[in-house]
């Protein structure tokens, strides 16, 4: 089971032992792209898992072969929401346990000049604020993407969202505090803080590089 964070009372750690032994490969600079990727899907899944004994259900019948049985499905449609490009290295290990999740994209990049998220792609479910939504991305370092996600998503109406991520930045989980205070960003780790280049420490290195061989 996740535990609220002392320090930060928007945040879920995950602090369990096969996520804490993935996230270690994790980790390791010499693990290879192929094998990192594995392991990203593979933590996404264990903390989907925990994420989702939150969701609601309603009762339903179904027929066995031998007879009528009481059961329940889930109430509401969930939408993952990858953060481009990164994000989307997370989806399969969660569609893998719950493939009826619809997945959206939301990319946004930093504007240099004004050091602002300027989002430059969209494309989600036109019902997405019907059900509970999954921002997925494997870091949290200033938190100023994900701000702008979780902004755009309520001013379309979402009401349940909550943040899937691998390691964060005490920088980026205060961030979101300070923007959403109703948001729950659920992590495997947090780690110490941003170095001079806005990188994790000890983190993890550039997520999206690693996922798709492009370091």
């Amino acid at each position: 089971m996740p535990i609220r964070h002392p320090d930060f009372p928007n945040a879920k750690v995950f602090d369990h032992p096969l996520i804490r032994h993935k996230l270690t490969l994790v980790r390791d600079r010499r693990t290879p792209h192929a094998e990192f990727r594995r392991l990203l899907n593979e933590i996404a899944g264990l903390m989907t898992y925990e994420v989702c004994r939150e969701l609601e259900t309603v009762e339903m019948e179904v027929e066995t072969p031998v007879a009528i049985a009481r059961g329940h499905r889930l109430r509401d449609k969930v939408t993952l929401v990858p953060v481009l490009r990164a994000g989307i290295g997370m989806c399969d290990g969660i569609l893998s346990l719950f493939p009826e999740a619809r997945v959206g994209h939301i990319g946004i990049y930093r504007d240099e000049a004004t050091a602002t998220p300027v989002e430059y792609y969209r494309k989600l479910p036109r019902d997405v604020a019907s059900g509970p939504v999954f921002i997925v991305d494997p870091m949290l370092a200033t938190g100023g993407s994900a701000a702008k996600a979780v902004a755009d998503l309520r001013t379309l109406g979402c009401r349940h969202v909550q943040m899937i991520c691998l390691v964060a930045a005490p920088e980026g989980i205060r961030r979101m505090q300070e923007a959403d205070d109703q948001l729950i960003v659920n992590v495997a780790a947090i780690d110490d803080r941003l170095n001079e280049r806005k990188f994790i420490v000890p983190g993890l290195g550039d997520a999206g590089d690693r996922i798709f061989g492009t370091a």
